[in-house]
């Protein structure tokens, strides 16, 4: 909404309000990264745990397929520390972070069902994979637009 839609009279707050709001903005963008830190430092004392656990269990095979689930969680918490990297440095969010997180999610959901205790039934199965291939269609989707309207900018200036 622009300045003008507001009265005079309140110009000065809509900015003092405008400057409280991007302050707290910042301050949620640092909580939001030191706690994607910690957690990354959780996930990887839970590997630990998990490699451990599978050693001493002699069950080499369900643990590592725990200990992997741990490690695709660690993958979304990179994926997410780096755009808001990417975001405190000035970039937009970008939709294929969250696409990709969300893939990594299906995947990890993949690989530990065989070592739950419940069994998955074949709908259950075909769901999660169903839904992994969604993304997976949807993420090719997104760069591949990406790509193409790079490339139509180049065109485009160099047409100029």
């Amino acid at each position: 909404m622009s300045q003008e839609h507001f009265p005079q009279e309140l110009n000065t707050f809509n900015r003092v309000t405008i400057k409280a709001m991007l302050w707290l903005n910042g301050i949620a963008h640092i909580i939001i990264g030191l706690a994607l830190a910690i957690s990354v430092l959780m996930f990887t004392w839970l590997f630990v745990q998990d490699v451990r656990e599978a050693a001493s269990a002699h069950n080499l095979v369900h643990g590592f397929l725990h200990a992997l689930g741990t490690l695709m969680l660690l993958w979304t918490i990179s994926a997410l520390i780096t755009a808001e990297i990417r975001y405190l440095q000035g970039s937009k969010l970008e939709v294929e972070t969250f696409i990709e997180v969300a893939m990594v999610v299906m995947v990890r959901k993949l690989i530990v069902m065989p070592v739950q205790d419940a069994s998955p039934t074949p709908e259950d199965l075909a769901m999660w994979v169903g839904a992994a291939l969604l993304l997976g269609i949807m993420y090719v989707l997104v760069r591949w637009s990406q790509q193409y309207r790079s490339e139509r900018k180049l065109t485009n200036r160099s047409a100029e």
